[in-house]
């Protein structure tokens, strides 16, 4: 297709007859895909961080954008299907709307067949998960969810606002009597290591201000340990980057997704009370159960 004599990019459902080479590349994307279906849909960056693990593909930024651009060649032409790979960034507002009077009672009682309480109430400690990659939040909150633990992200967390309102959070919690610790999963570089070091200390200190408490901070991911571990691939620091910082770059994508995923749900297990657990999910299926009732639901 062109345009004013310039080529441009596909548009649309686009048929592709990829070299033997990008044959290779997509046939090595799905089988990342395949291997890590239970944490679909992925990133293009993490599919790239295991292809640079498994299949010694180059890690560079340049190789990086060939592999985006093989993957969107490949969705629009059906080779990978389109709910495997997820594009963060894109936002959508509306306002909910029903047909008529039934679809609202219909939303209504779906509603109730997922009520749930709050599954930290009684719980030795509160717990927040901060992943540095937006990319990796969804995928943590899938582990993270049946827990009652929020996921946020912190890359963001240069914004005073955002340090401010979950401040506001943990002091509520520490208010209340919990204890709160936030769990923290992040790059290995002088931009990761500083922006939790930062992050801790502005928000302990508001959080010590707003209510005489400051919570735990504890860096899940990336340690050095794991790096060498795990046999990550790393990379220098930047030349530019002046901020104190020792031995090479490690990405968290760089951790395979289930290893990821295994590390959020252990740190979440280890502090919880098994027998609270087990009080709290009884109350919810009786509450549950009563609301249905109440609505004029079975609990199938």
């Amino acid at each position: 297709m062109t345009m004013q004599g310039k080529r441009t990019r596909p548009r649309g459902f686009a048929p592709w007859t990829p070299s033997a080479a990008l044959v290779d590349r997509v046939q090595a994307v799905l089988g990342v895909l395949a291997e890590y279906r239970a944490h679909l849909p992925l990133t293009n960056r993490q599919v790239f961080y295991r292809l640079v693990a498994t299949r010694g593909y180059d890690k560079t930024e340049a190789a990086y954008a060939r592999l985006c651009e093989t993957v969107n060649r490949a969705r629009r032409a059906g080779l990978i299907p389109f709910a495997a790979i997820r594009d963060d960034g894109a936002a959508r507002y509306e306002t909910t709307c029903f047909q008529d009077a039934a679809g609202f009672l219909t939303e209504v009682r779906a509603d109730a067949q997922r009520f749930r309480l709050d599954r930290q109430q009684g719980q030795p400690v509160r717990l927040w998960g901060l992943c540095e990659a937006g990319g990796m939040a969804p995928m943590l909150a899938r582990v993270a969810n049946p827990y009652g633990v929020p996921v946020l992200t912190s890359g963001g967390f240069d914004s005073l606002t955002a340090k401010h309102d979950l401040a506001q959070e943990l002091a509520e919690a520490m208010q209340a009597g919990d204890l709160a610790e936030v769990l923290h999963l992040g790059d290995l570089d002088p931009s990761g290591v500083h922006l939790f070091a930062a992050l801790a200390e502005d928000v302990g200190a508001m959080c010590k201000a707003i209510c005489g408490a400051e919570p735990s901070f504890t860096r899940l991911a990336v340690t050095r340990e794991q790096a060498d571990r795990l046999g990550l691939p790393t990379a220098p620091a930047k030349a530019t980057d002046r901020r104190r910082f020792t031995g090479e770059t490690v990405q968290c994508e760089a951790i395979d997704p289930a290893t990821l995923a295994d590390l959020l749900r252990d740190a979440i297990e280890a502090r919880r009370d098994p027998e609270a657990t087990d009080a709290t999910l009884e109350r919810e299926a009786d509450l549950r159960a009563e609301v249905l009732a109440r609505l004029g639901g079975g609990d199938d």
